[in-house]
């Protein structure tokens, strides 16, 4: 996992010894309602669930005959060779040839049932999975910003994915699983009692034994678990920061602080993991050595009792197979007890998610074709939290194609506005219009239709440059594409890249510069047509001559629409029709370059900063 916090977070980790005896759980919170719920995913393929069940409980049938036929073969063989030994016929070969034929039938049979079984289990919970990533995915484009602000992109992407495949991969493996143990338990606990009660008896007392000295090493190795996967997440935190961050680190020196750091967390790592390890390989050495015990014991009553001629010989080998198989579905039910909790703590996750509250969004009052792009904001508070505002009682008329620029220092509210603007959030009092339409009465896809945007933060998808420019305008021809990679001035640039149009970025799109980044979102927005452009700091991530070229490209588009310029670099928005200044949430001035530097007030100070200290 990528995400820092799932790698400090020992619930999302989990390895144990054997299978999943002594992993660390992630406990659920309500197993009865989740797990009542997790069946209703089902309910749609009922039908199916029995064959599932059918298949499976008929496969057990047909594996737990098999020994009891098998010690029959091994009676035939036996008594054939007492008899010859005292002149008799020996051997009856025919009658073990049918037996071993009816056997393979029957085990042949069991596969296939086993086979179908798994298989339509598999269909099942794939189809299960395929729909509950989807359902996700729908509430991920239909949660408020708000719940995106207080939701860690790690742990969502944990539900998406690790959730959703541990449920998938736990369900299509312990259902069937489950249900084969307990008949198999049912079925093989019936034929050792039908050979001989006394070792039944027997076996059933050796049981609880080896169960209570597991459980004992089970509680015991818990602690150590739990914290080999504390320290495990903290390794890896370790490792991935100082891996994504090597730059830092050697620039301040810091290797040395860092392995000490490394070498810390990794003892700790090393002394809980060979405790944990140790103490959860004796589990199984255990376990076979009681069964040894069981066996032998076994042994020696099964031949008192072949001596007295109270069983054959072919009875003592089915049951030393039946109690092999007795064990076996223990060992299952308890590694499957441990998955459910796991298992159900997972849907829980899911289901939470997929009853976050979904951003309300009314039928559109009215479906606007074409903007004029006149924006009226009338007396707008609001506040990320209710009890402290970040905007005050902002007013402002904004004409159609006037250029708006947005200035004031950091936590001013400026990037605010513009969230309210394209409804990322519903402004707590006042209202916003656009065209005399309250953005609050249309629909927000239709809204935002009509807005084009440029972020300081660059994003961009795995896929090829031409793809990522078209993002804007998915009917875009490649025409168009190129053109407005002219028109960004990122067109000579493309052609000098391996595949030009067609060079993948990868996933981090490390493969180009942080400006590169800049000017094909910038080219994203141009292809899109808005008649309302908003630029946050667009060209912050531009060297001087390419924030020039950008600028003359930008006034050709923002002809005719109307605009909004976050900026820090005042030189950007110096033939601004409006310049608005924002502190604390208020306009404190407005009005144009030259009028704000003679007023003297906050502008000209923020000016003044910029360029008349530095020379320029």
């Amino acid at each position: 996992m990528n995400n820092k916090e799932e790698q400090r977070d020992p619930k999302f980790i989990g390895r144990g010894g054997h299978g999943n005896i002594g992993k660390t759980v992630q406990k659920p919170k309500n197993i009865k309602k989740s797990t009542k719920r997790l069946l209703t995913w089902f309910s749609p393929y009922k039908g199916l669930i029995m064959l599932v069940i059918l298949c499976s409980l008929s496969a057990a049938v047909f594996t737990i005959i098999g020994p009891k036929i098998l010690g029959r073969a091994t009676t035939e063989i036996f008594e054939g060779i007492t008899s010859s030994l005292k002149g008799g016929d020996g051997i009856d070969f025919g009658s073990i040839k049918s037996i071993l034929l009816i056997l393979v039938v029957l085990y042949f049979i069991s596969s296939a049932f086993t086979f179908i079984s798994g298989f339509v289990m598999s269909t099942i919970t794939q189809k299960i999975s395929r729909k509950m990533r989807k359902d996700l995915l729908d509430v991920i484009h239909g949660m408020p910003f708000s719940r995106f602000d207080a939701t860690t992109h790690g742990d969502i992407l944990s539900r998406v994915t690790n959730d959703v495949d541990l449920l998938s991969q736990s369900l299509n493996q312990s259902s069937i699983q489950i249900l084969t143990s307990v008949t198999t338990m049912a079925g093989v606990l019936v034929m050792m009692l039908s050979i001989s009660v006394v070792m039944t008896l027997i076996t059933l007392v050796v049981l609880p034994l080896s169960m209570i000295i597991i459980s004992r090493i089970v509680k015991k190795s818990q602690t150590y678990f739990a914290a080999q996967q504390k320290s495990l997440g903290a390794l890896n935190g370790q490792i991935e920061e100082v891996y994504s961050g090597q730059l830092t680190v050697k620039a301040f020196n810091g290797e040395e602080e860092q392995l000490e750091s490394f070498i810390k967390t990794n003892e700790q790592l090393y002394d809980s993991a060979w405790k944990s390890q140790f103490l959860s390989g004796l589990m199984m050495p255990i376990m076979h050595a009681i069964g040894d015990i069981a066996y032998v014991a076994i042994a020696l009553i099964g031949g008192m009792l072949a001596i007295r001629q109270t069983i054959t010989v072919g009875d003592i080998q089915a049951f030393i197979q039946y109690m092999k198989s007795f064990t076996q579905p223990i060992s299952q039910i308890a590694q499957i007890s441990n998955l459910f909790q796991s298992t159900i703590a997972a849907a829980e996750r899911i289901f939470e998610f997929l009853d976050e509250q979904q951003e309300e969004d009314i039928s559109s009052v009215c479906t606007i074709n074409r903007l004029e792009g006149s924006v009226d904001f009338s007396h707008v508070s609001f506040g990320y939290d209710k009890k402290n505002q970040v905007i005050h009682d902002f007013t402002a008329h904004i004409r159609p194609g006037q250029k708006v620029a947005i200035v004031g220092p950091t936590g001013s509210g400026k990037t605010t506005m513009v969230k309210l603007l394209m409804r990322f959030y519903d402004v707590d009092s006042g209202e916003i219009r656009i065209d005399s339409h309250n953005i609050a009465e249309l629909g927000r896809n239709d809204l935002r239709s009509h807005f084009g945007m440029v972020l300081q933060d660059a994003w961009l998808f795995a896929g090829s440059i031409r793809e990522n420019i078209r993002y804007g305008n998915l009917q875009a021809s490649d025409e168009m594409v190129e053109r407005a990679a002219e028109n960004a001035h990122i067109d000579h640039f493309i052609h000098t890249l391996p595949g030009g149009y067609d060079m993948e970025i990868n996933e981090d799109s490390s493969n180009i510069s942080q400006g590169q980044r800049q000017l094909i979102t910038i080219a994203r927005a141009m292809i899109s047509d808005p008649e309302i452009l908003i630029l946050d700091e667009a060209t912050s991530s531009v060297d001087t001559r390419t924030e020039e070229l950008i600028q003359r490209a930008m006034d050709t588009v923002m002809k005719g629409r109307t605009s909004f310029i976050i900026a820090h670099r005042l030189s950007t928005i110096q033939n601004a029709d409006i310049i608005l200044v924002m502190k604390d949430g208020d306009i404190v001035e407005m009005g144009d370059h030259q009028s704000l530097l003679k007023q003297k007030g906050m502008y000209h100070q923020l000016y003044q900063a910029q360029f008349e200290r530095t020379g320029a």
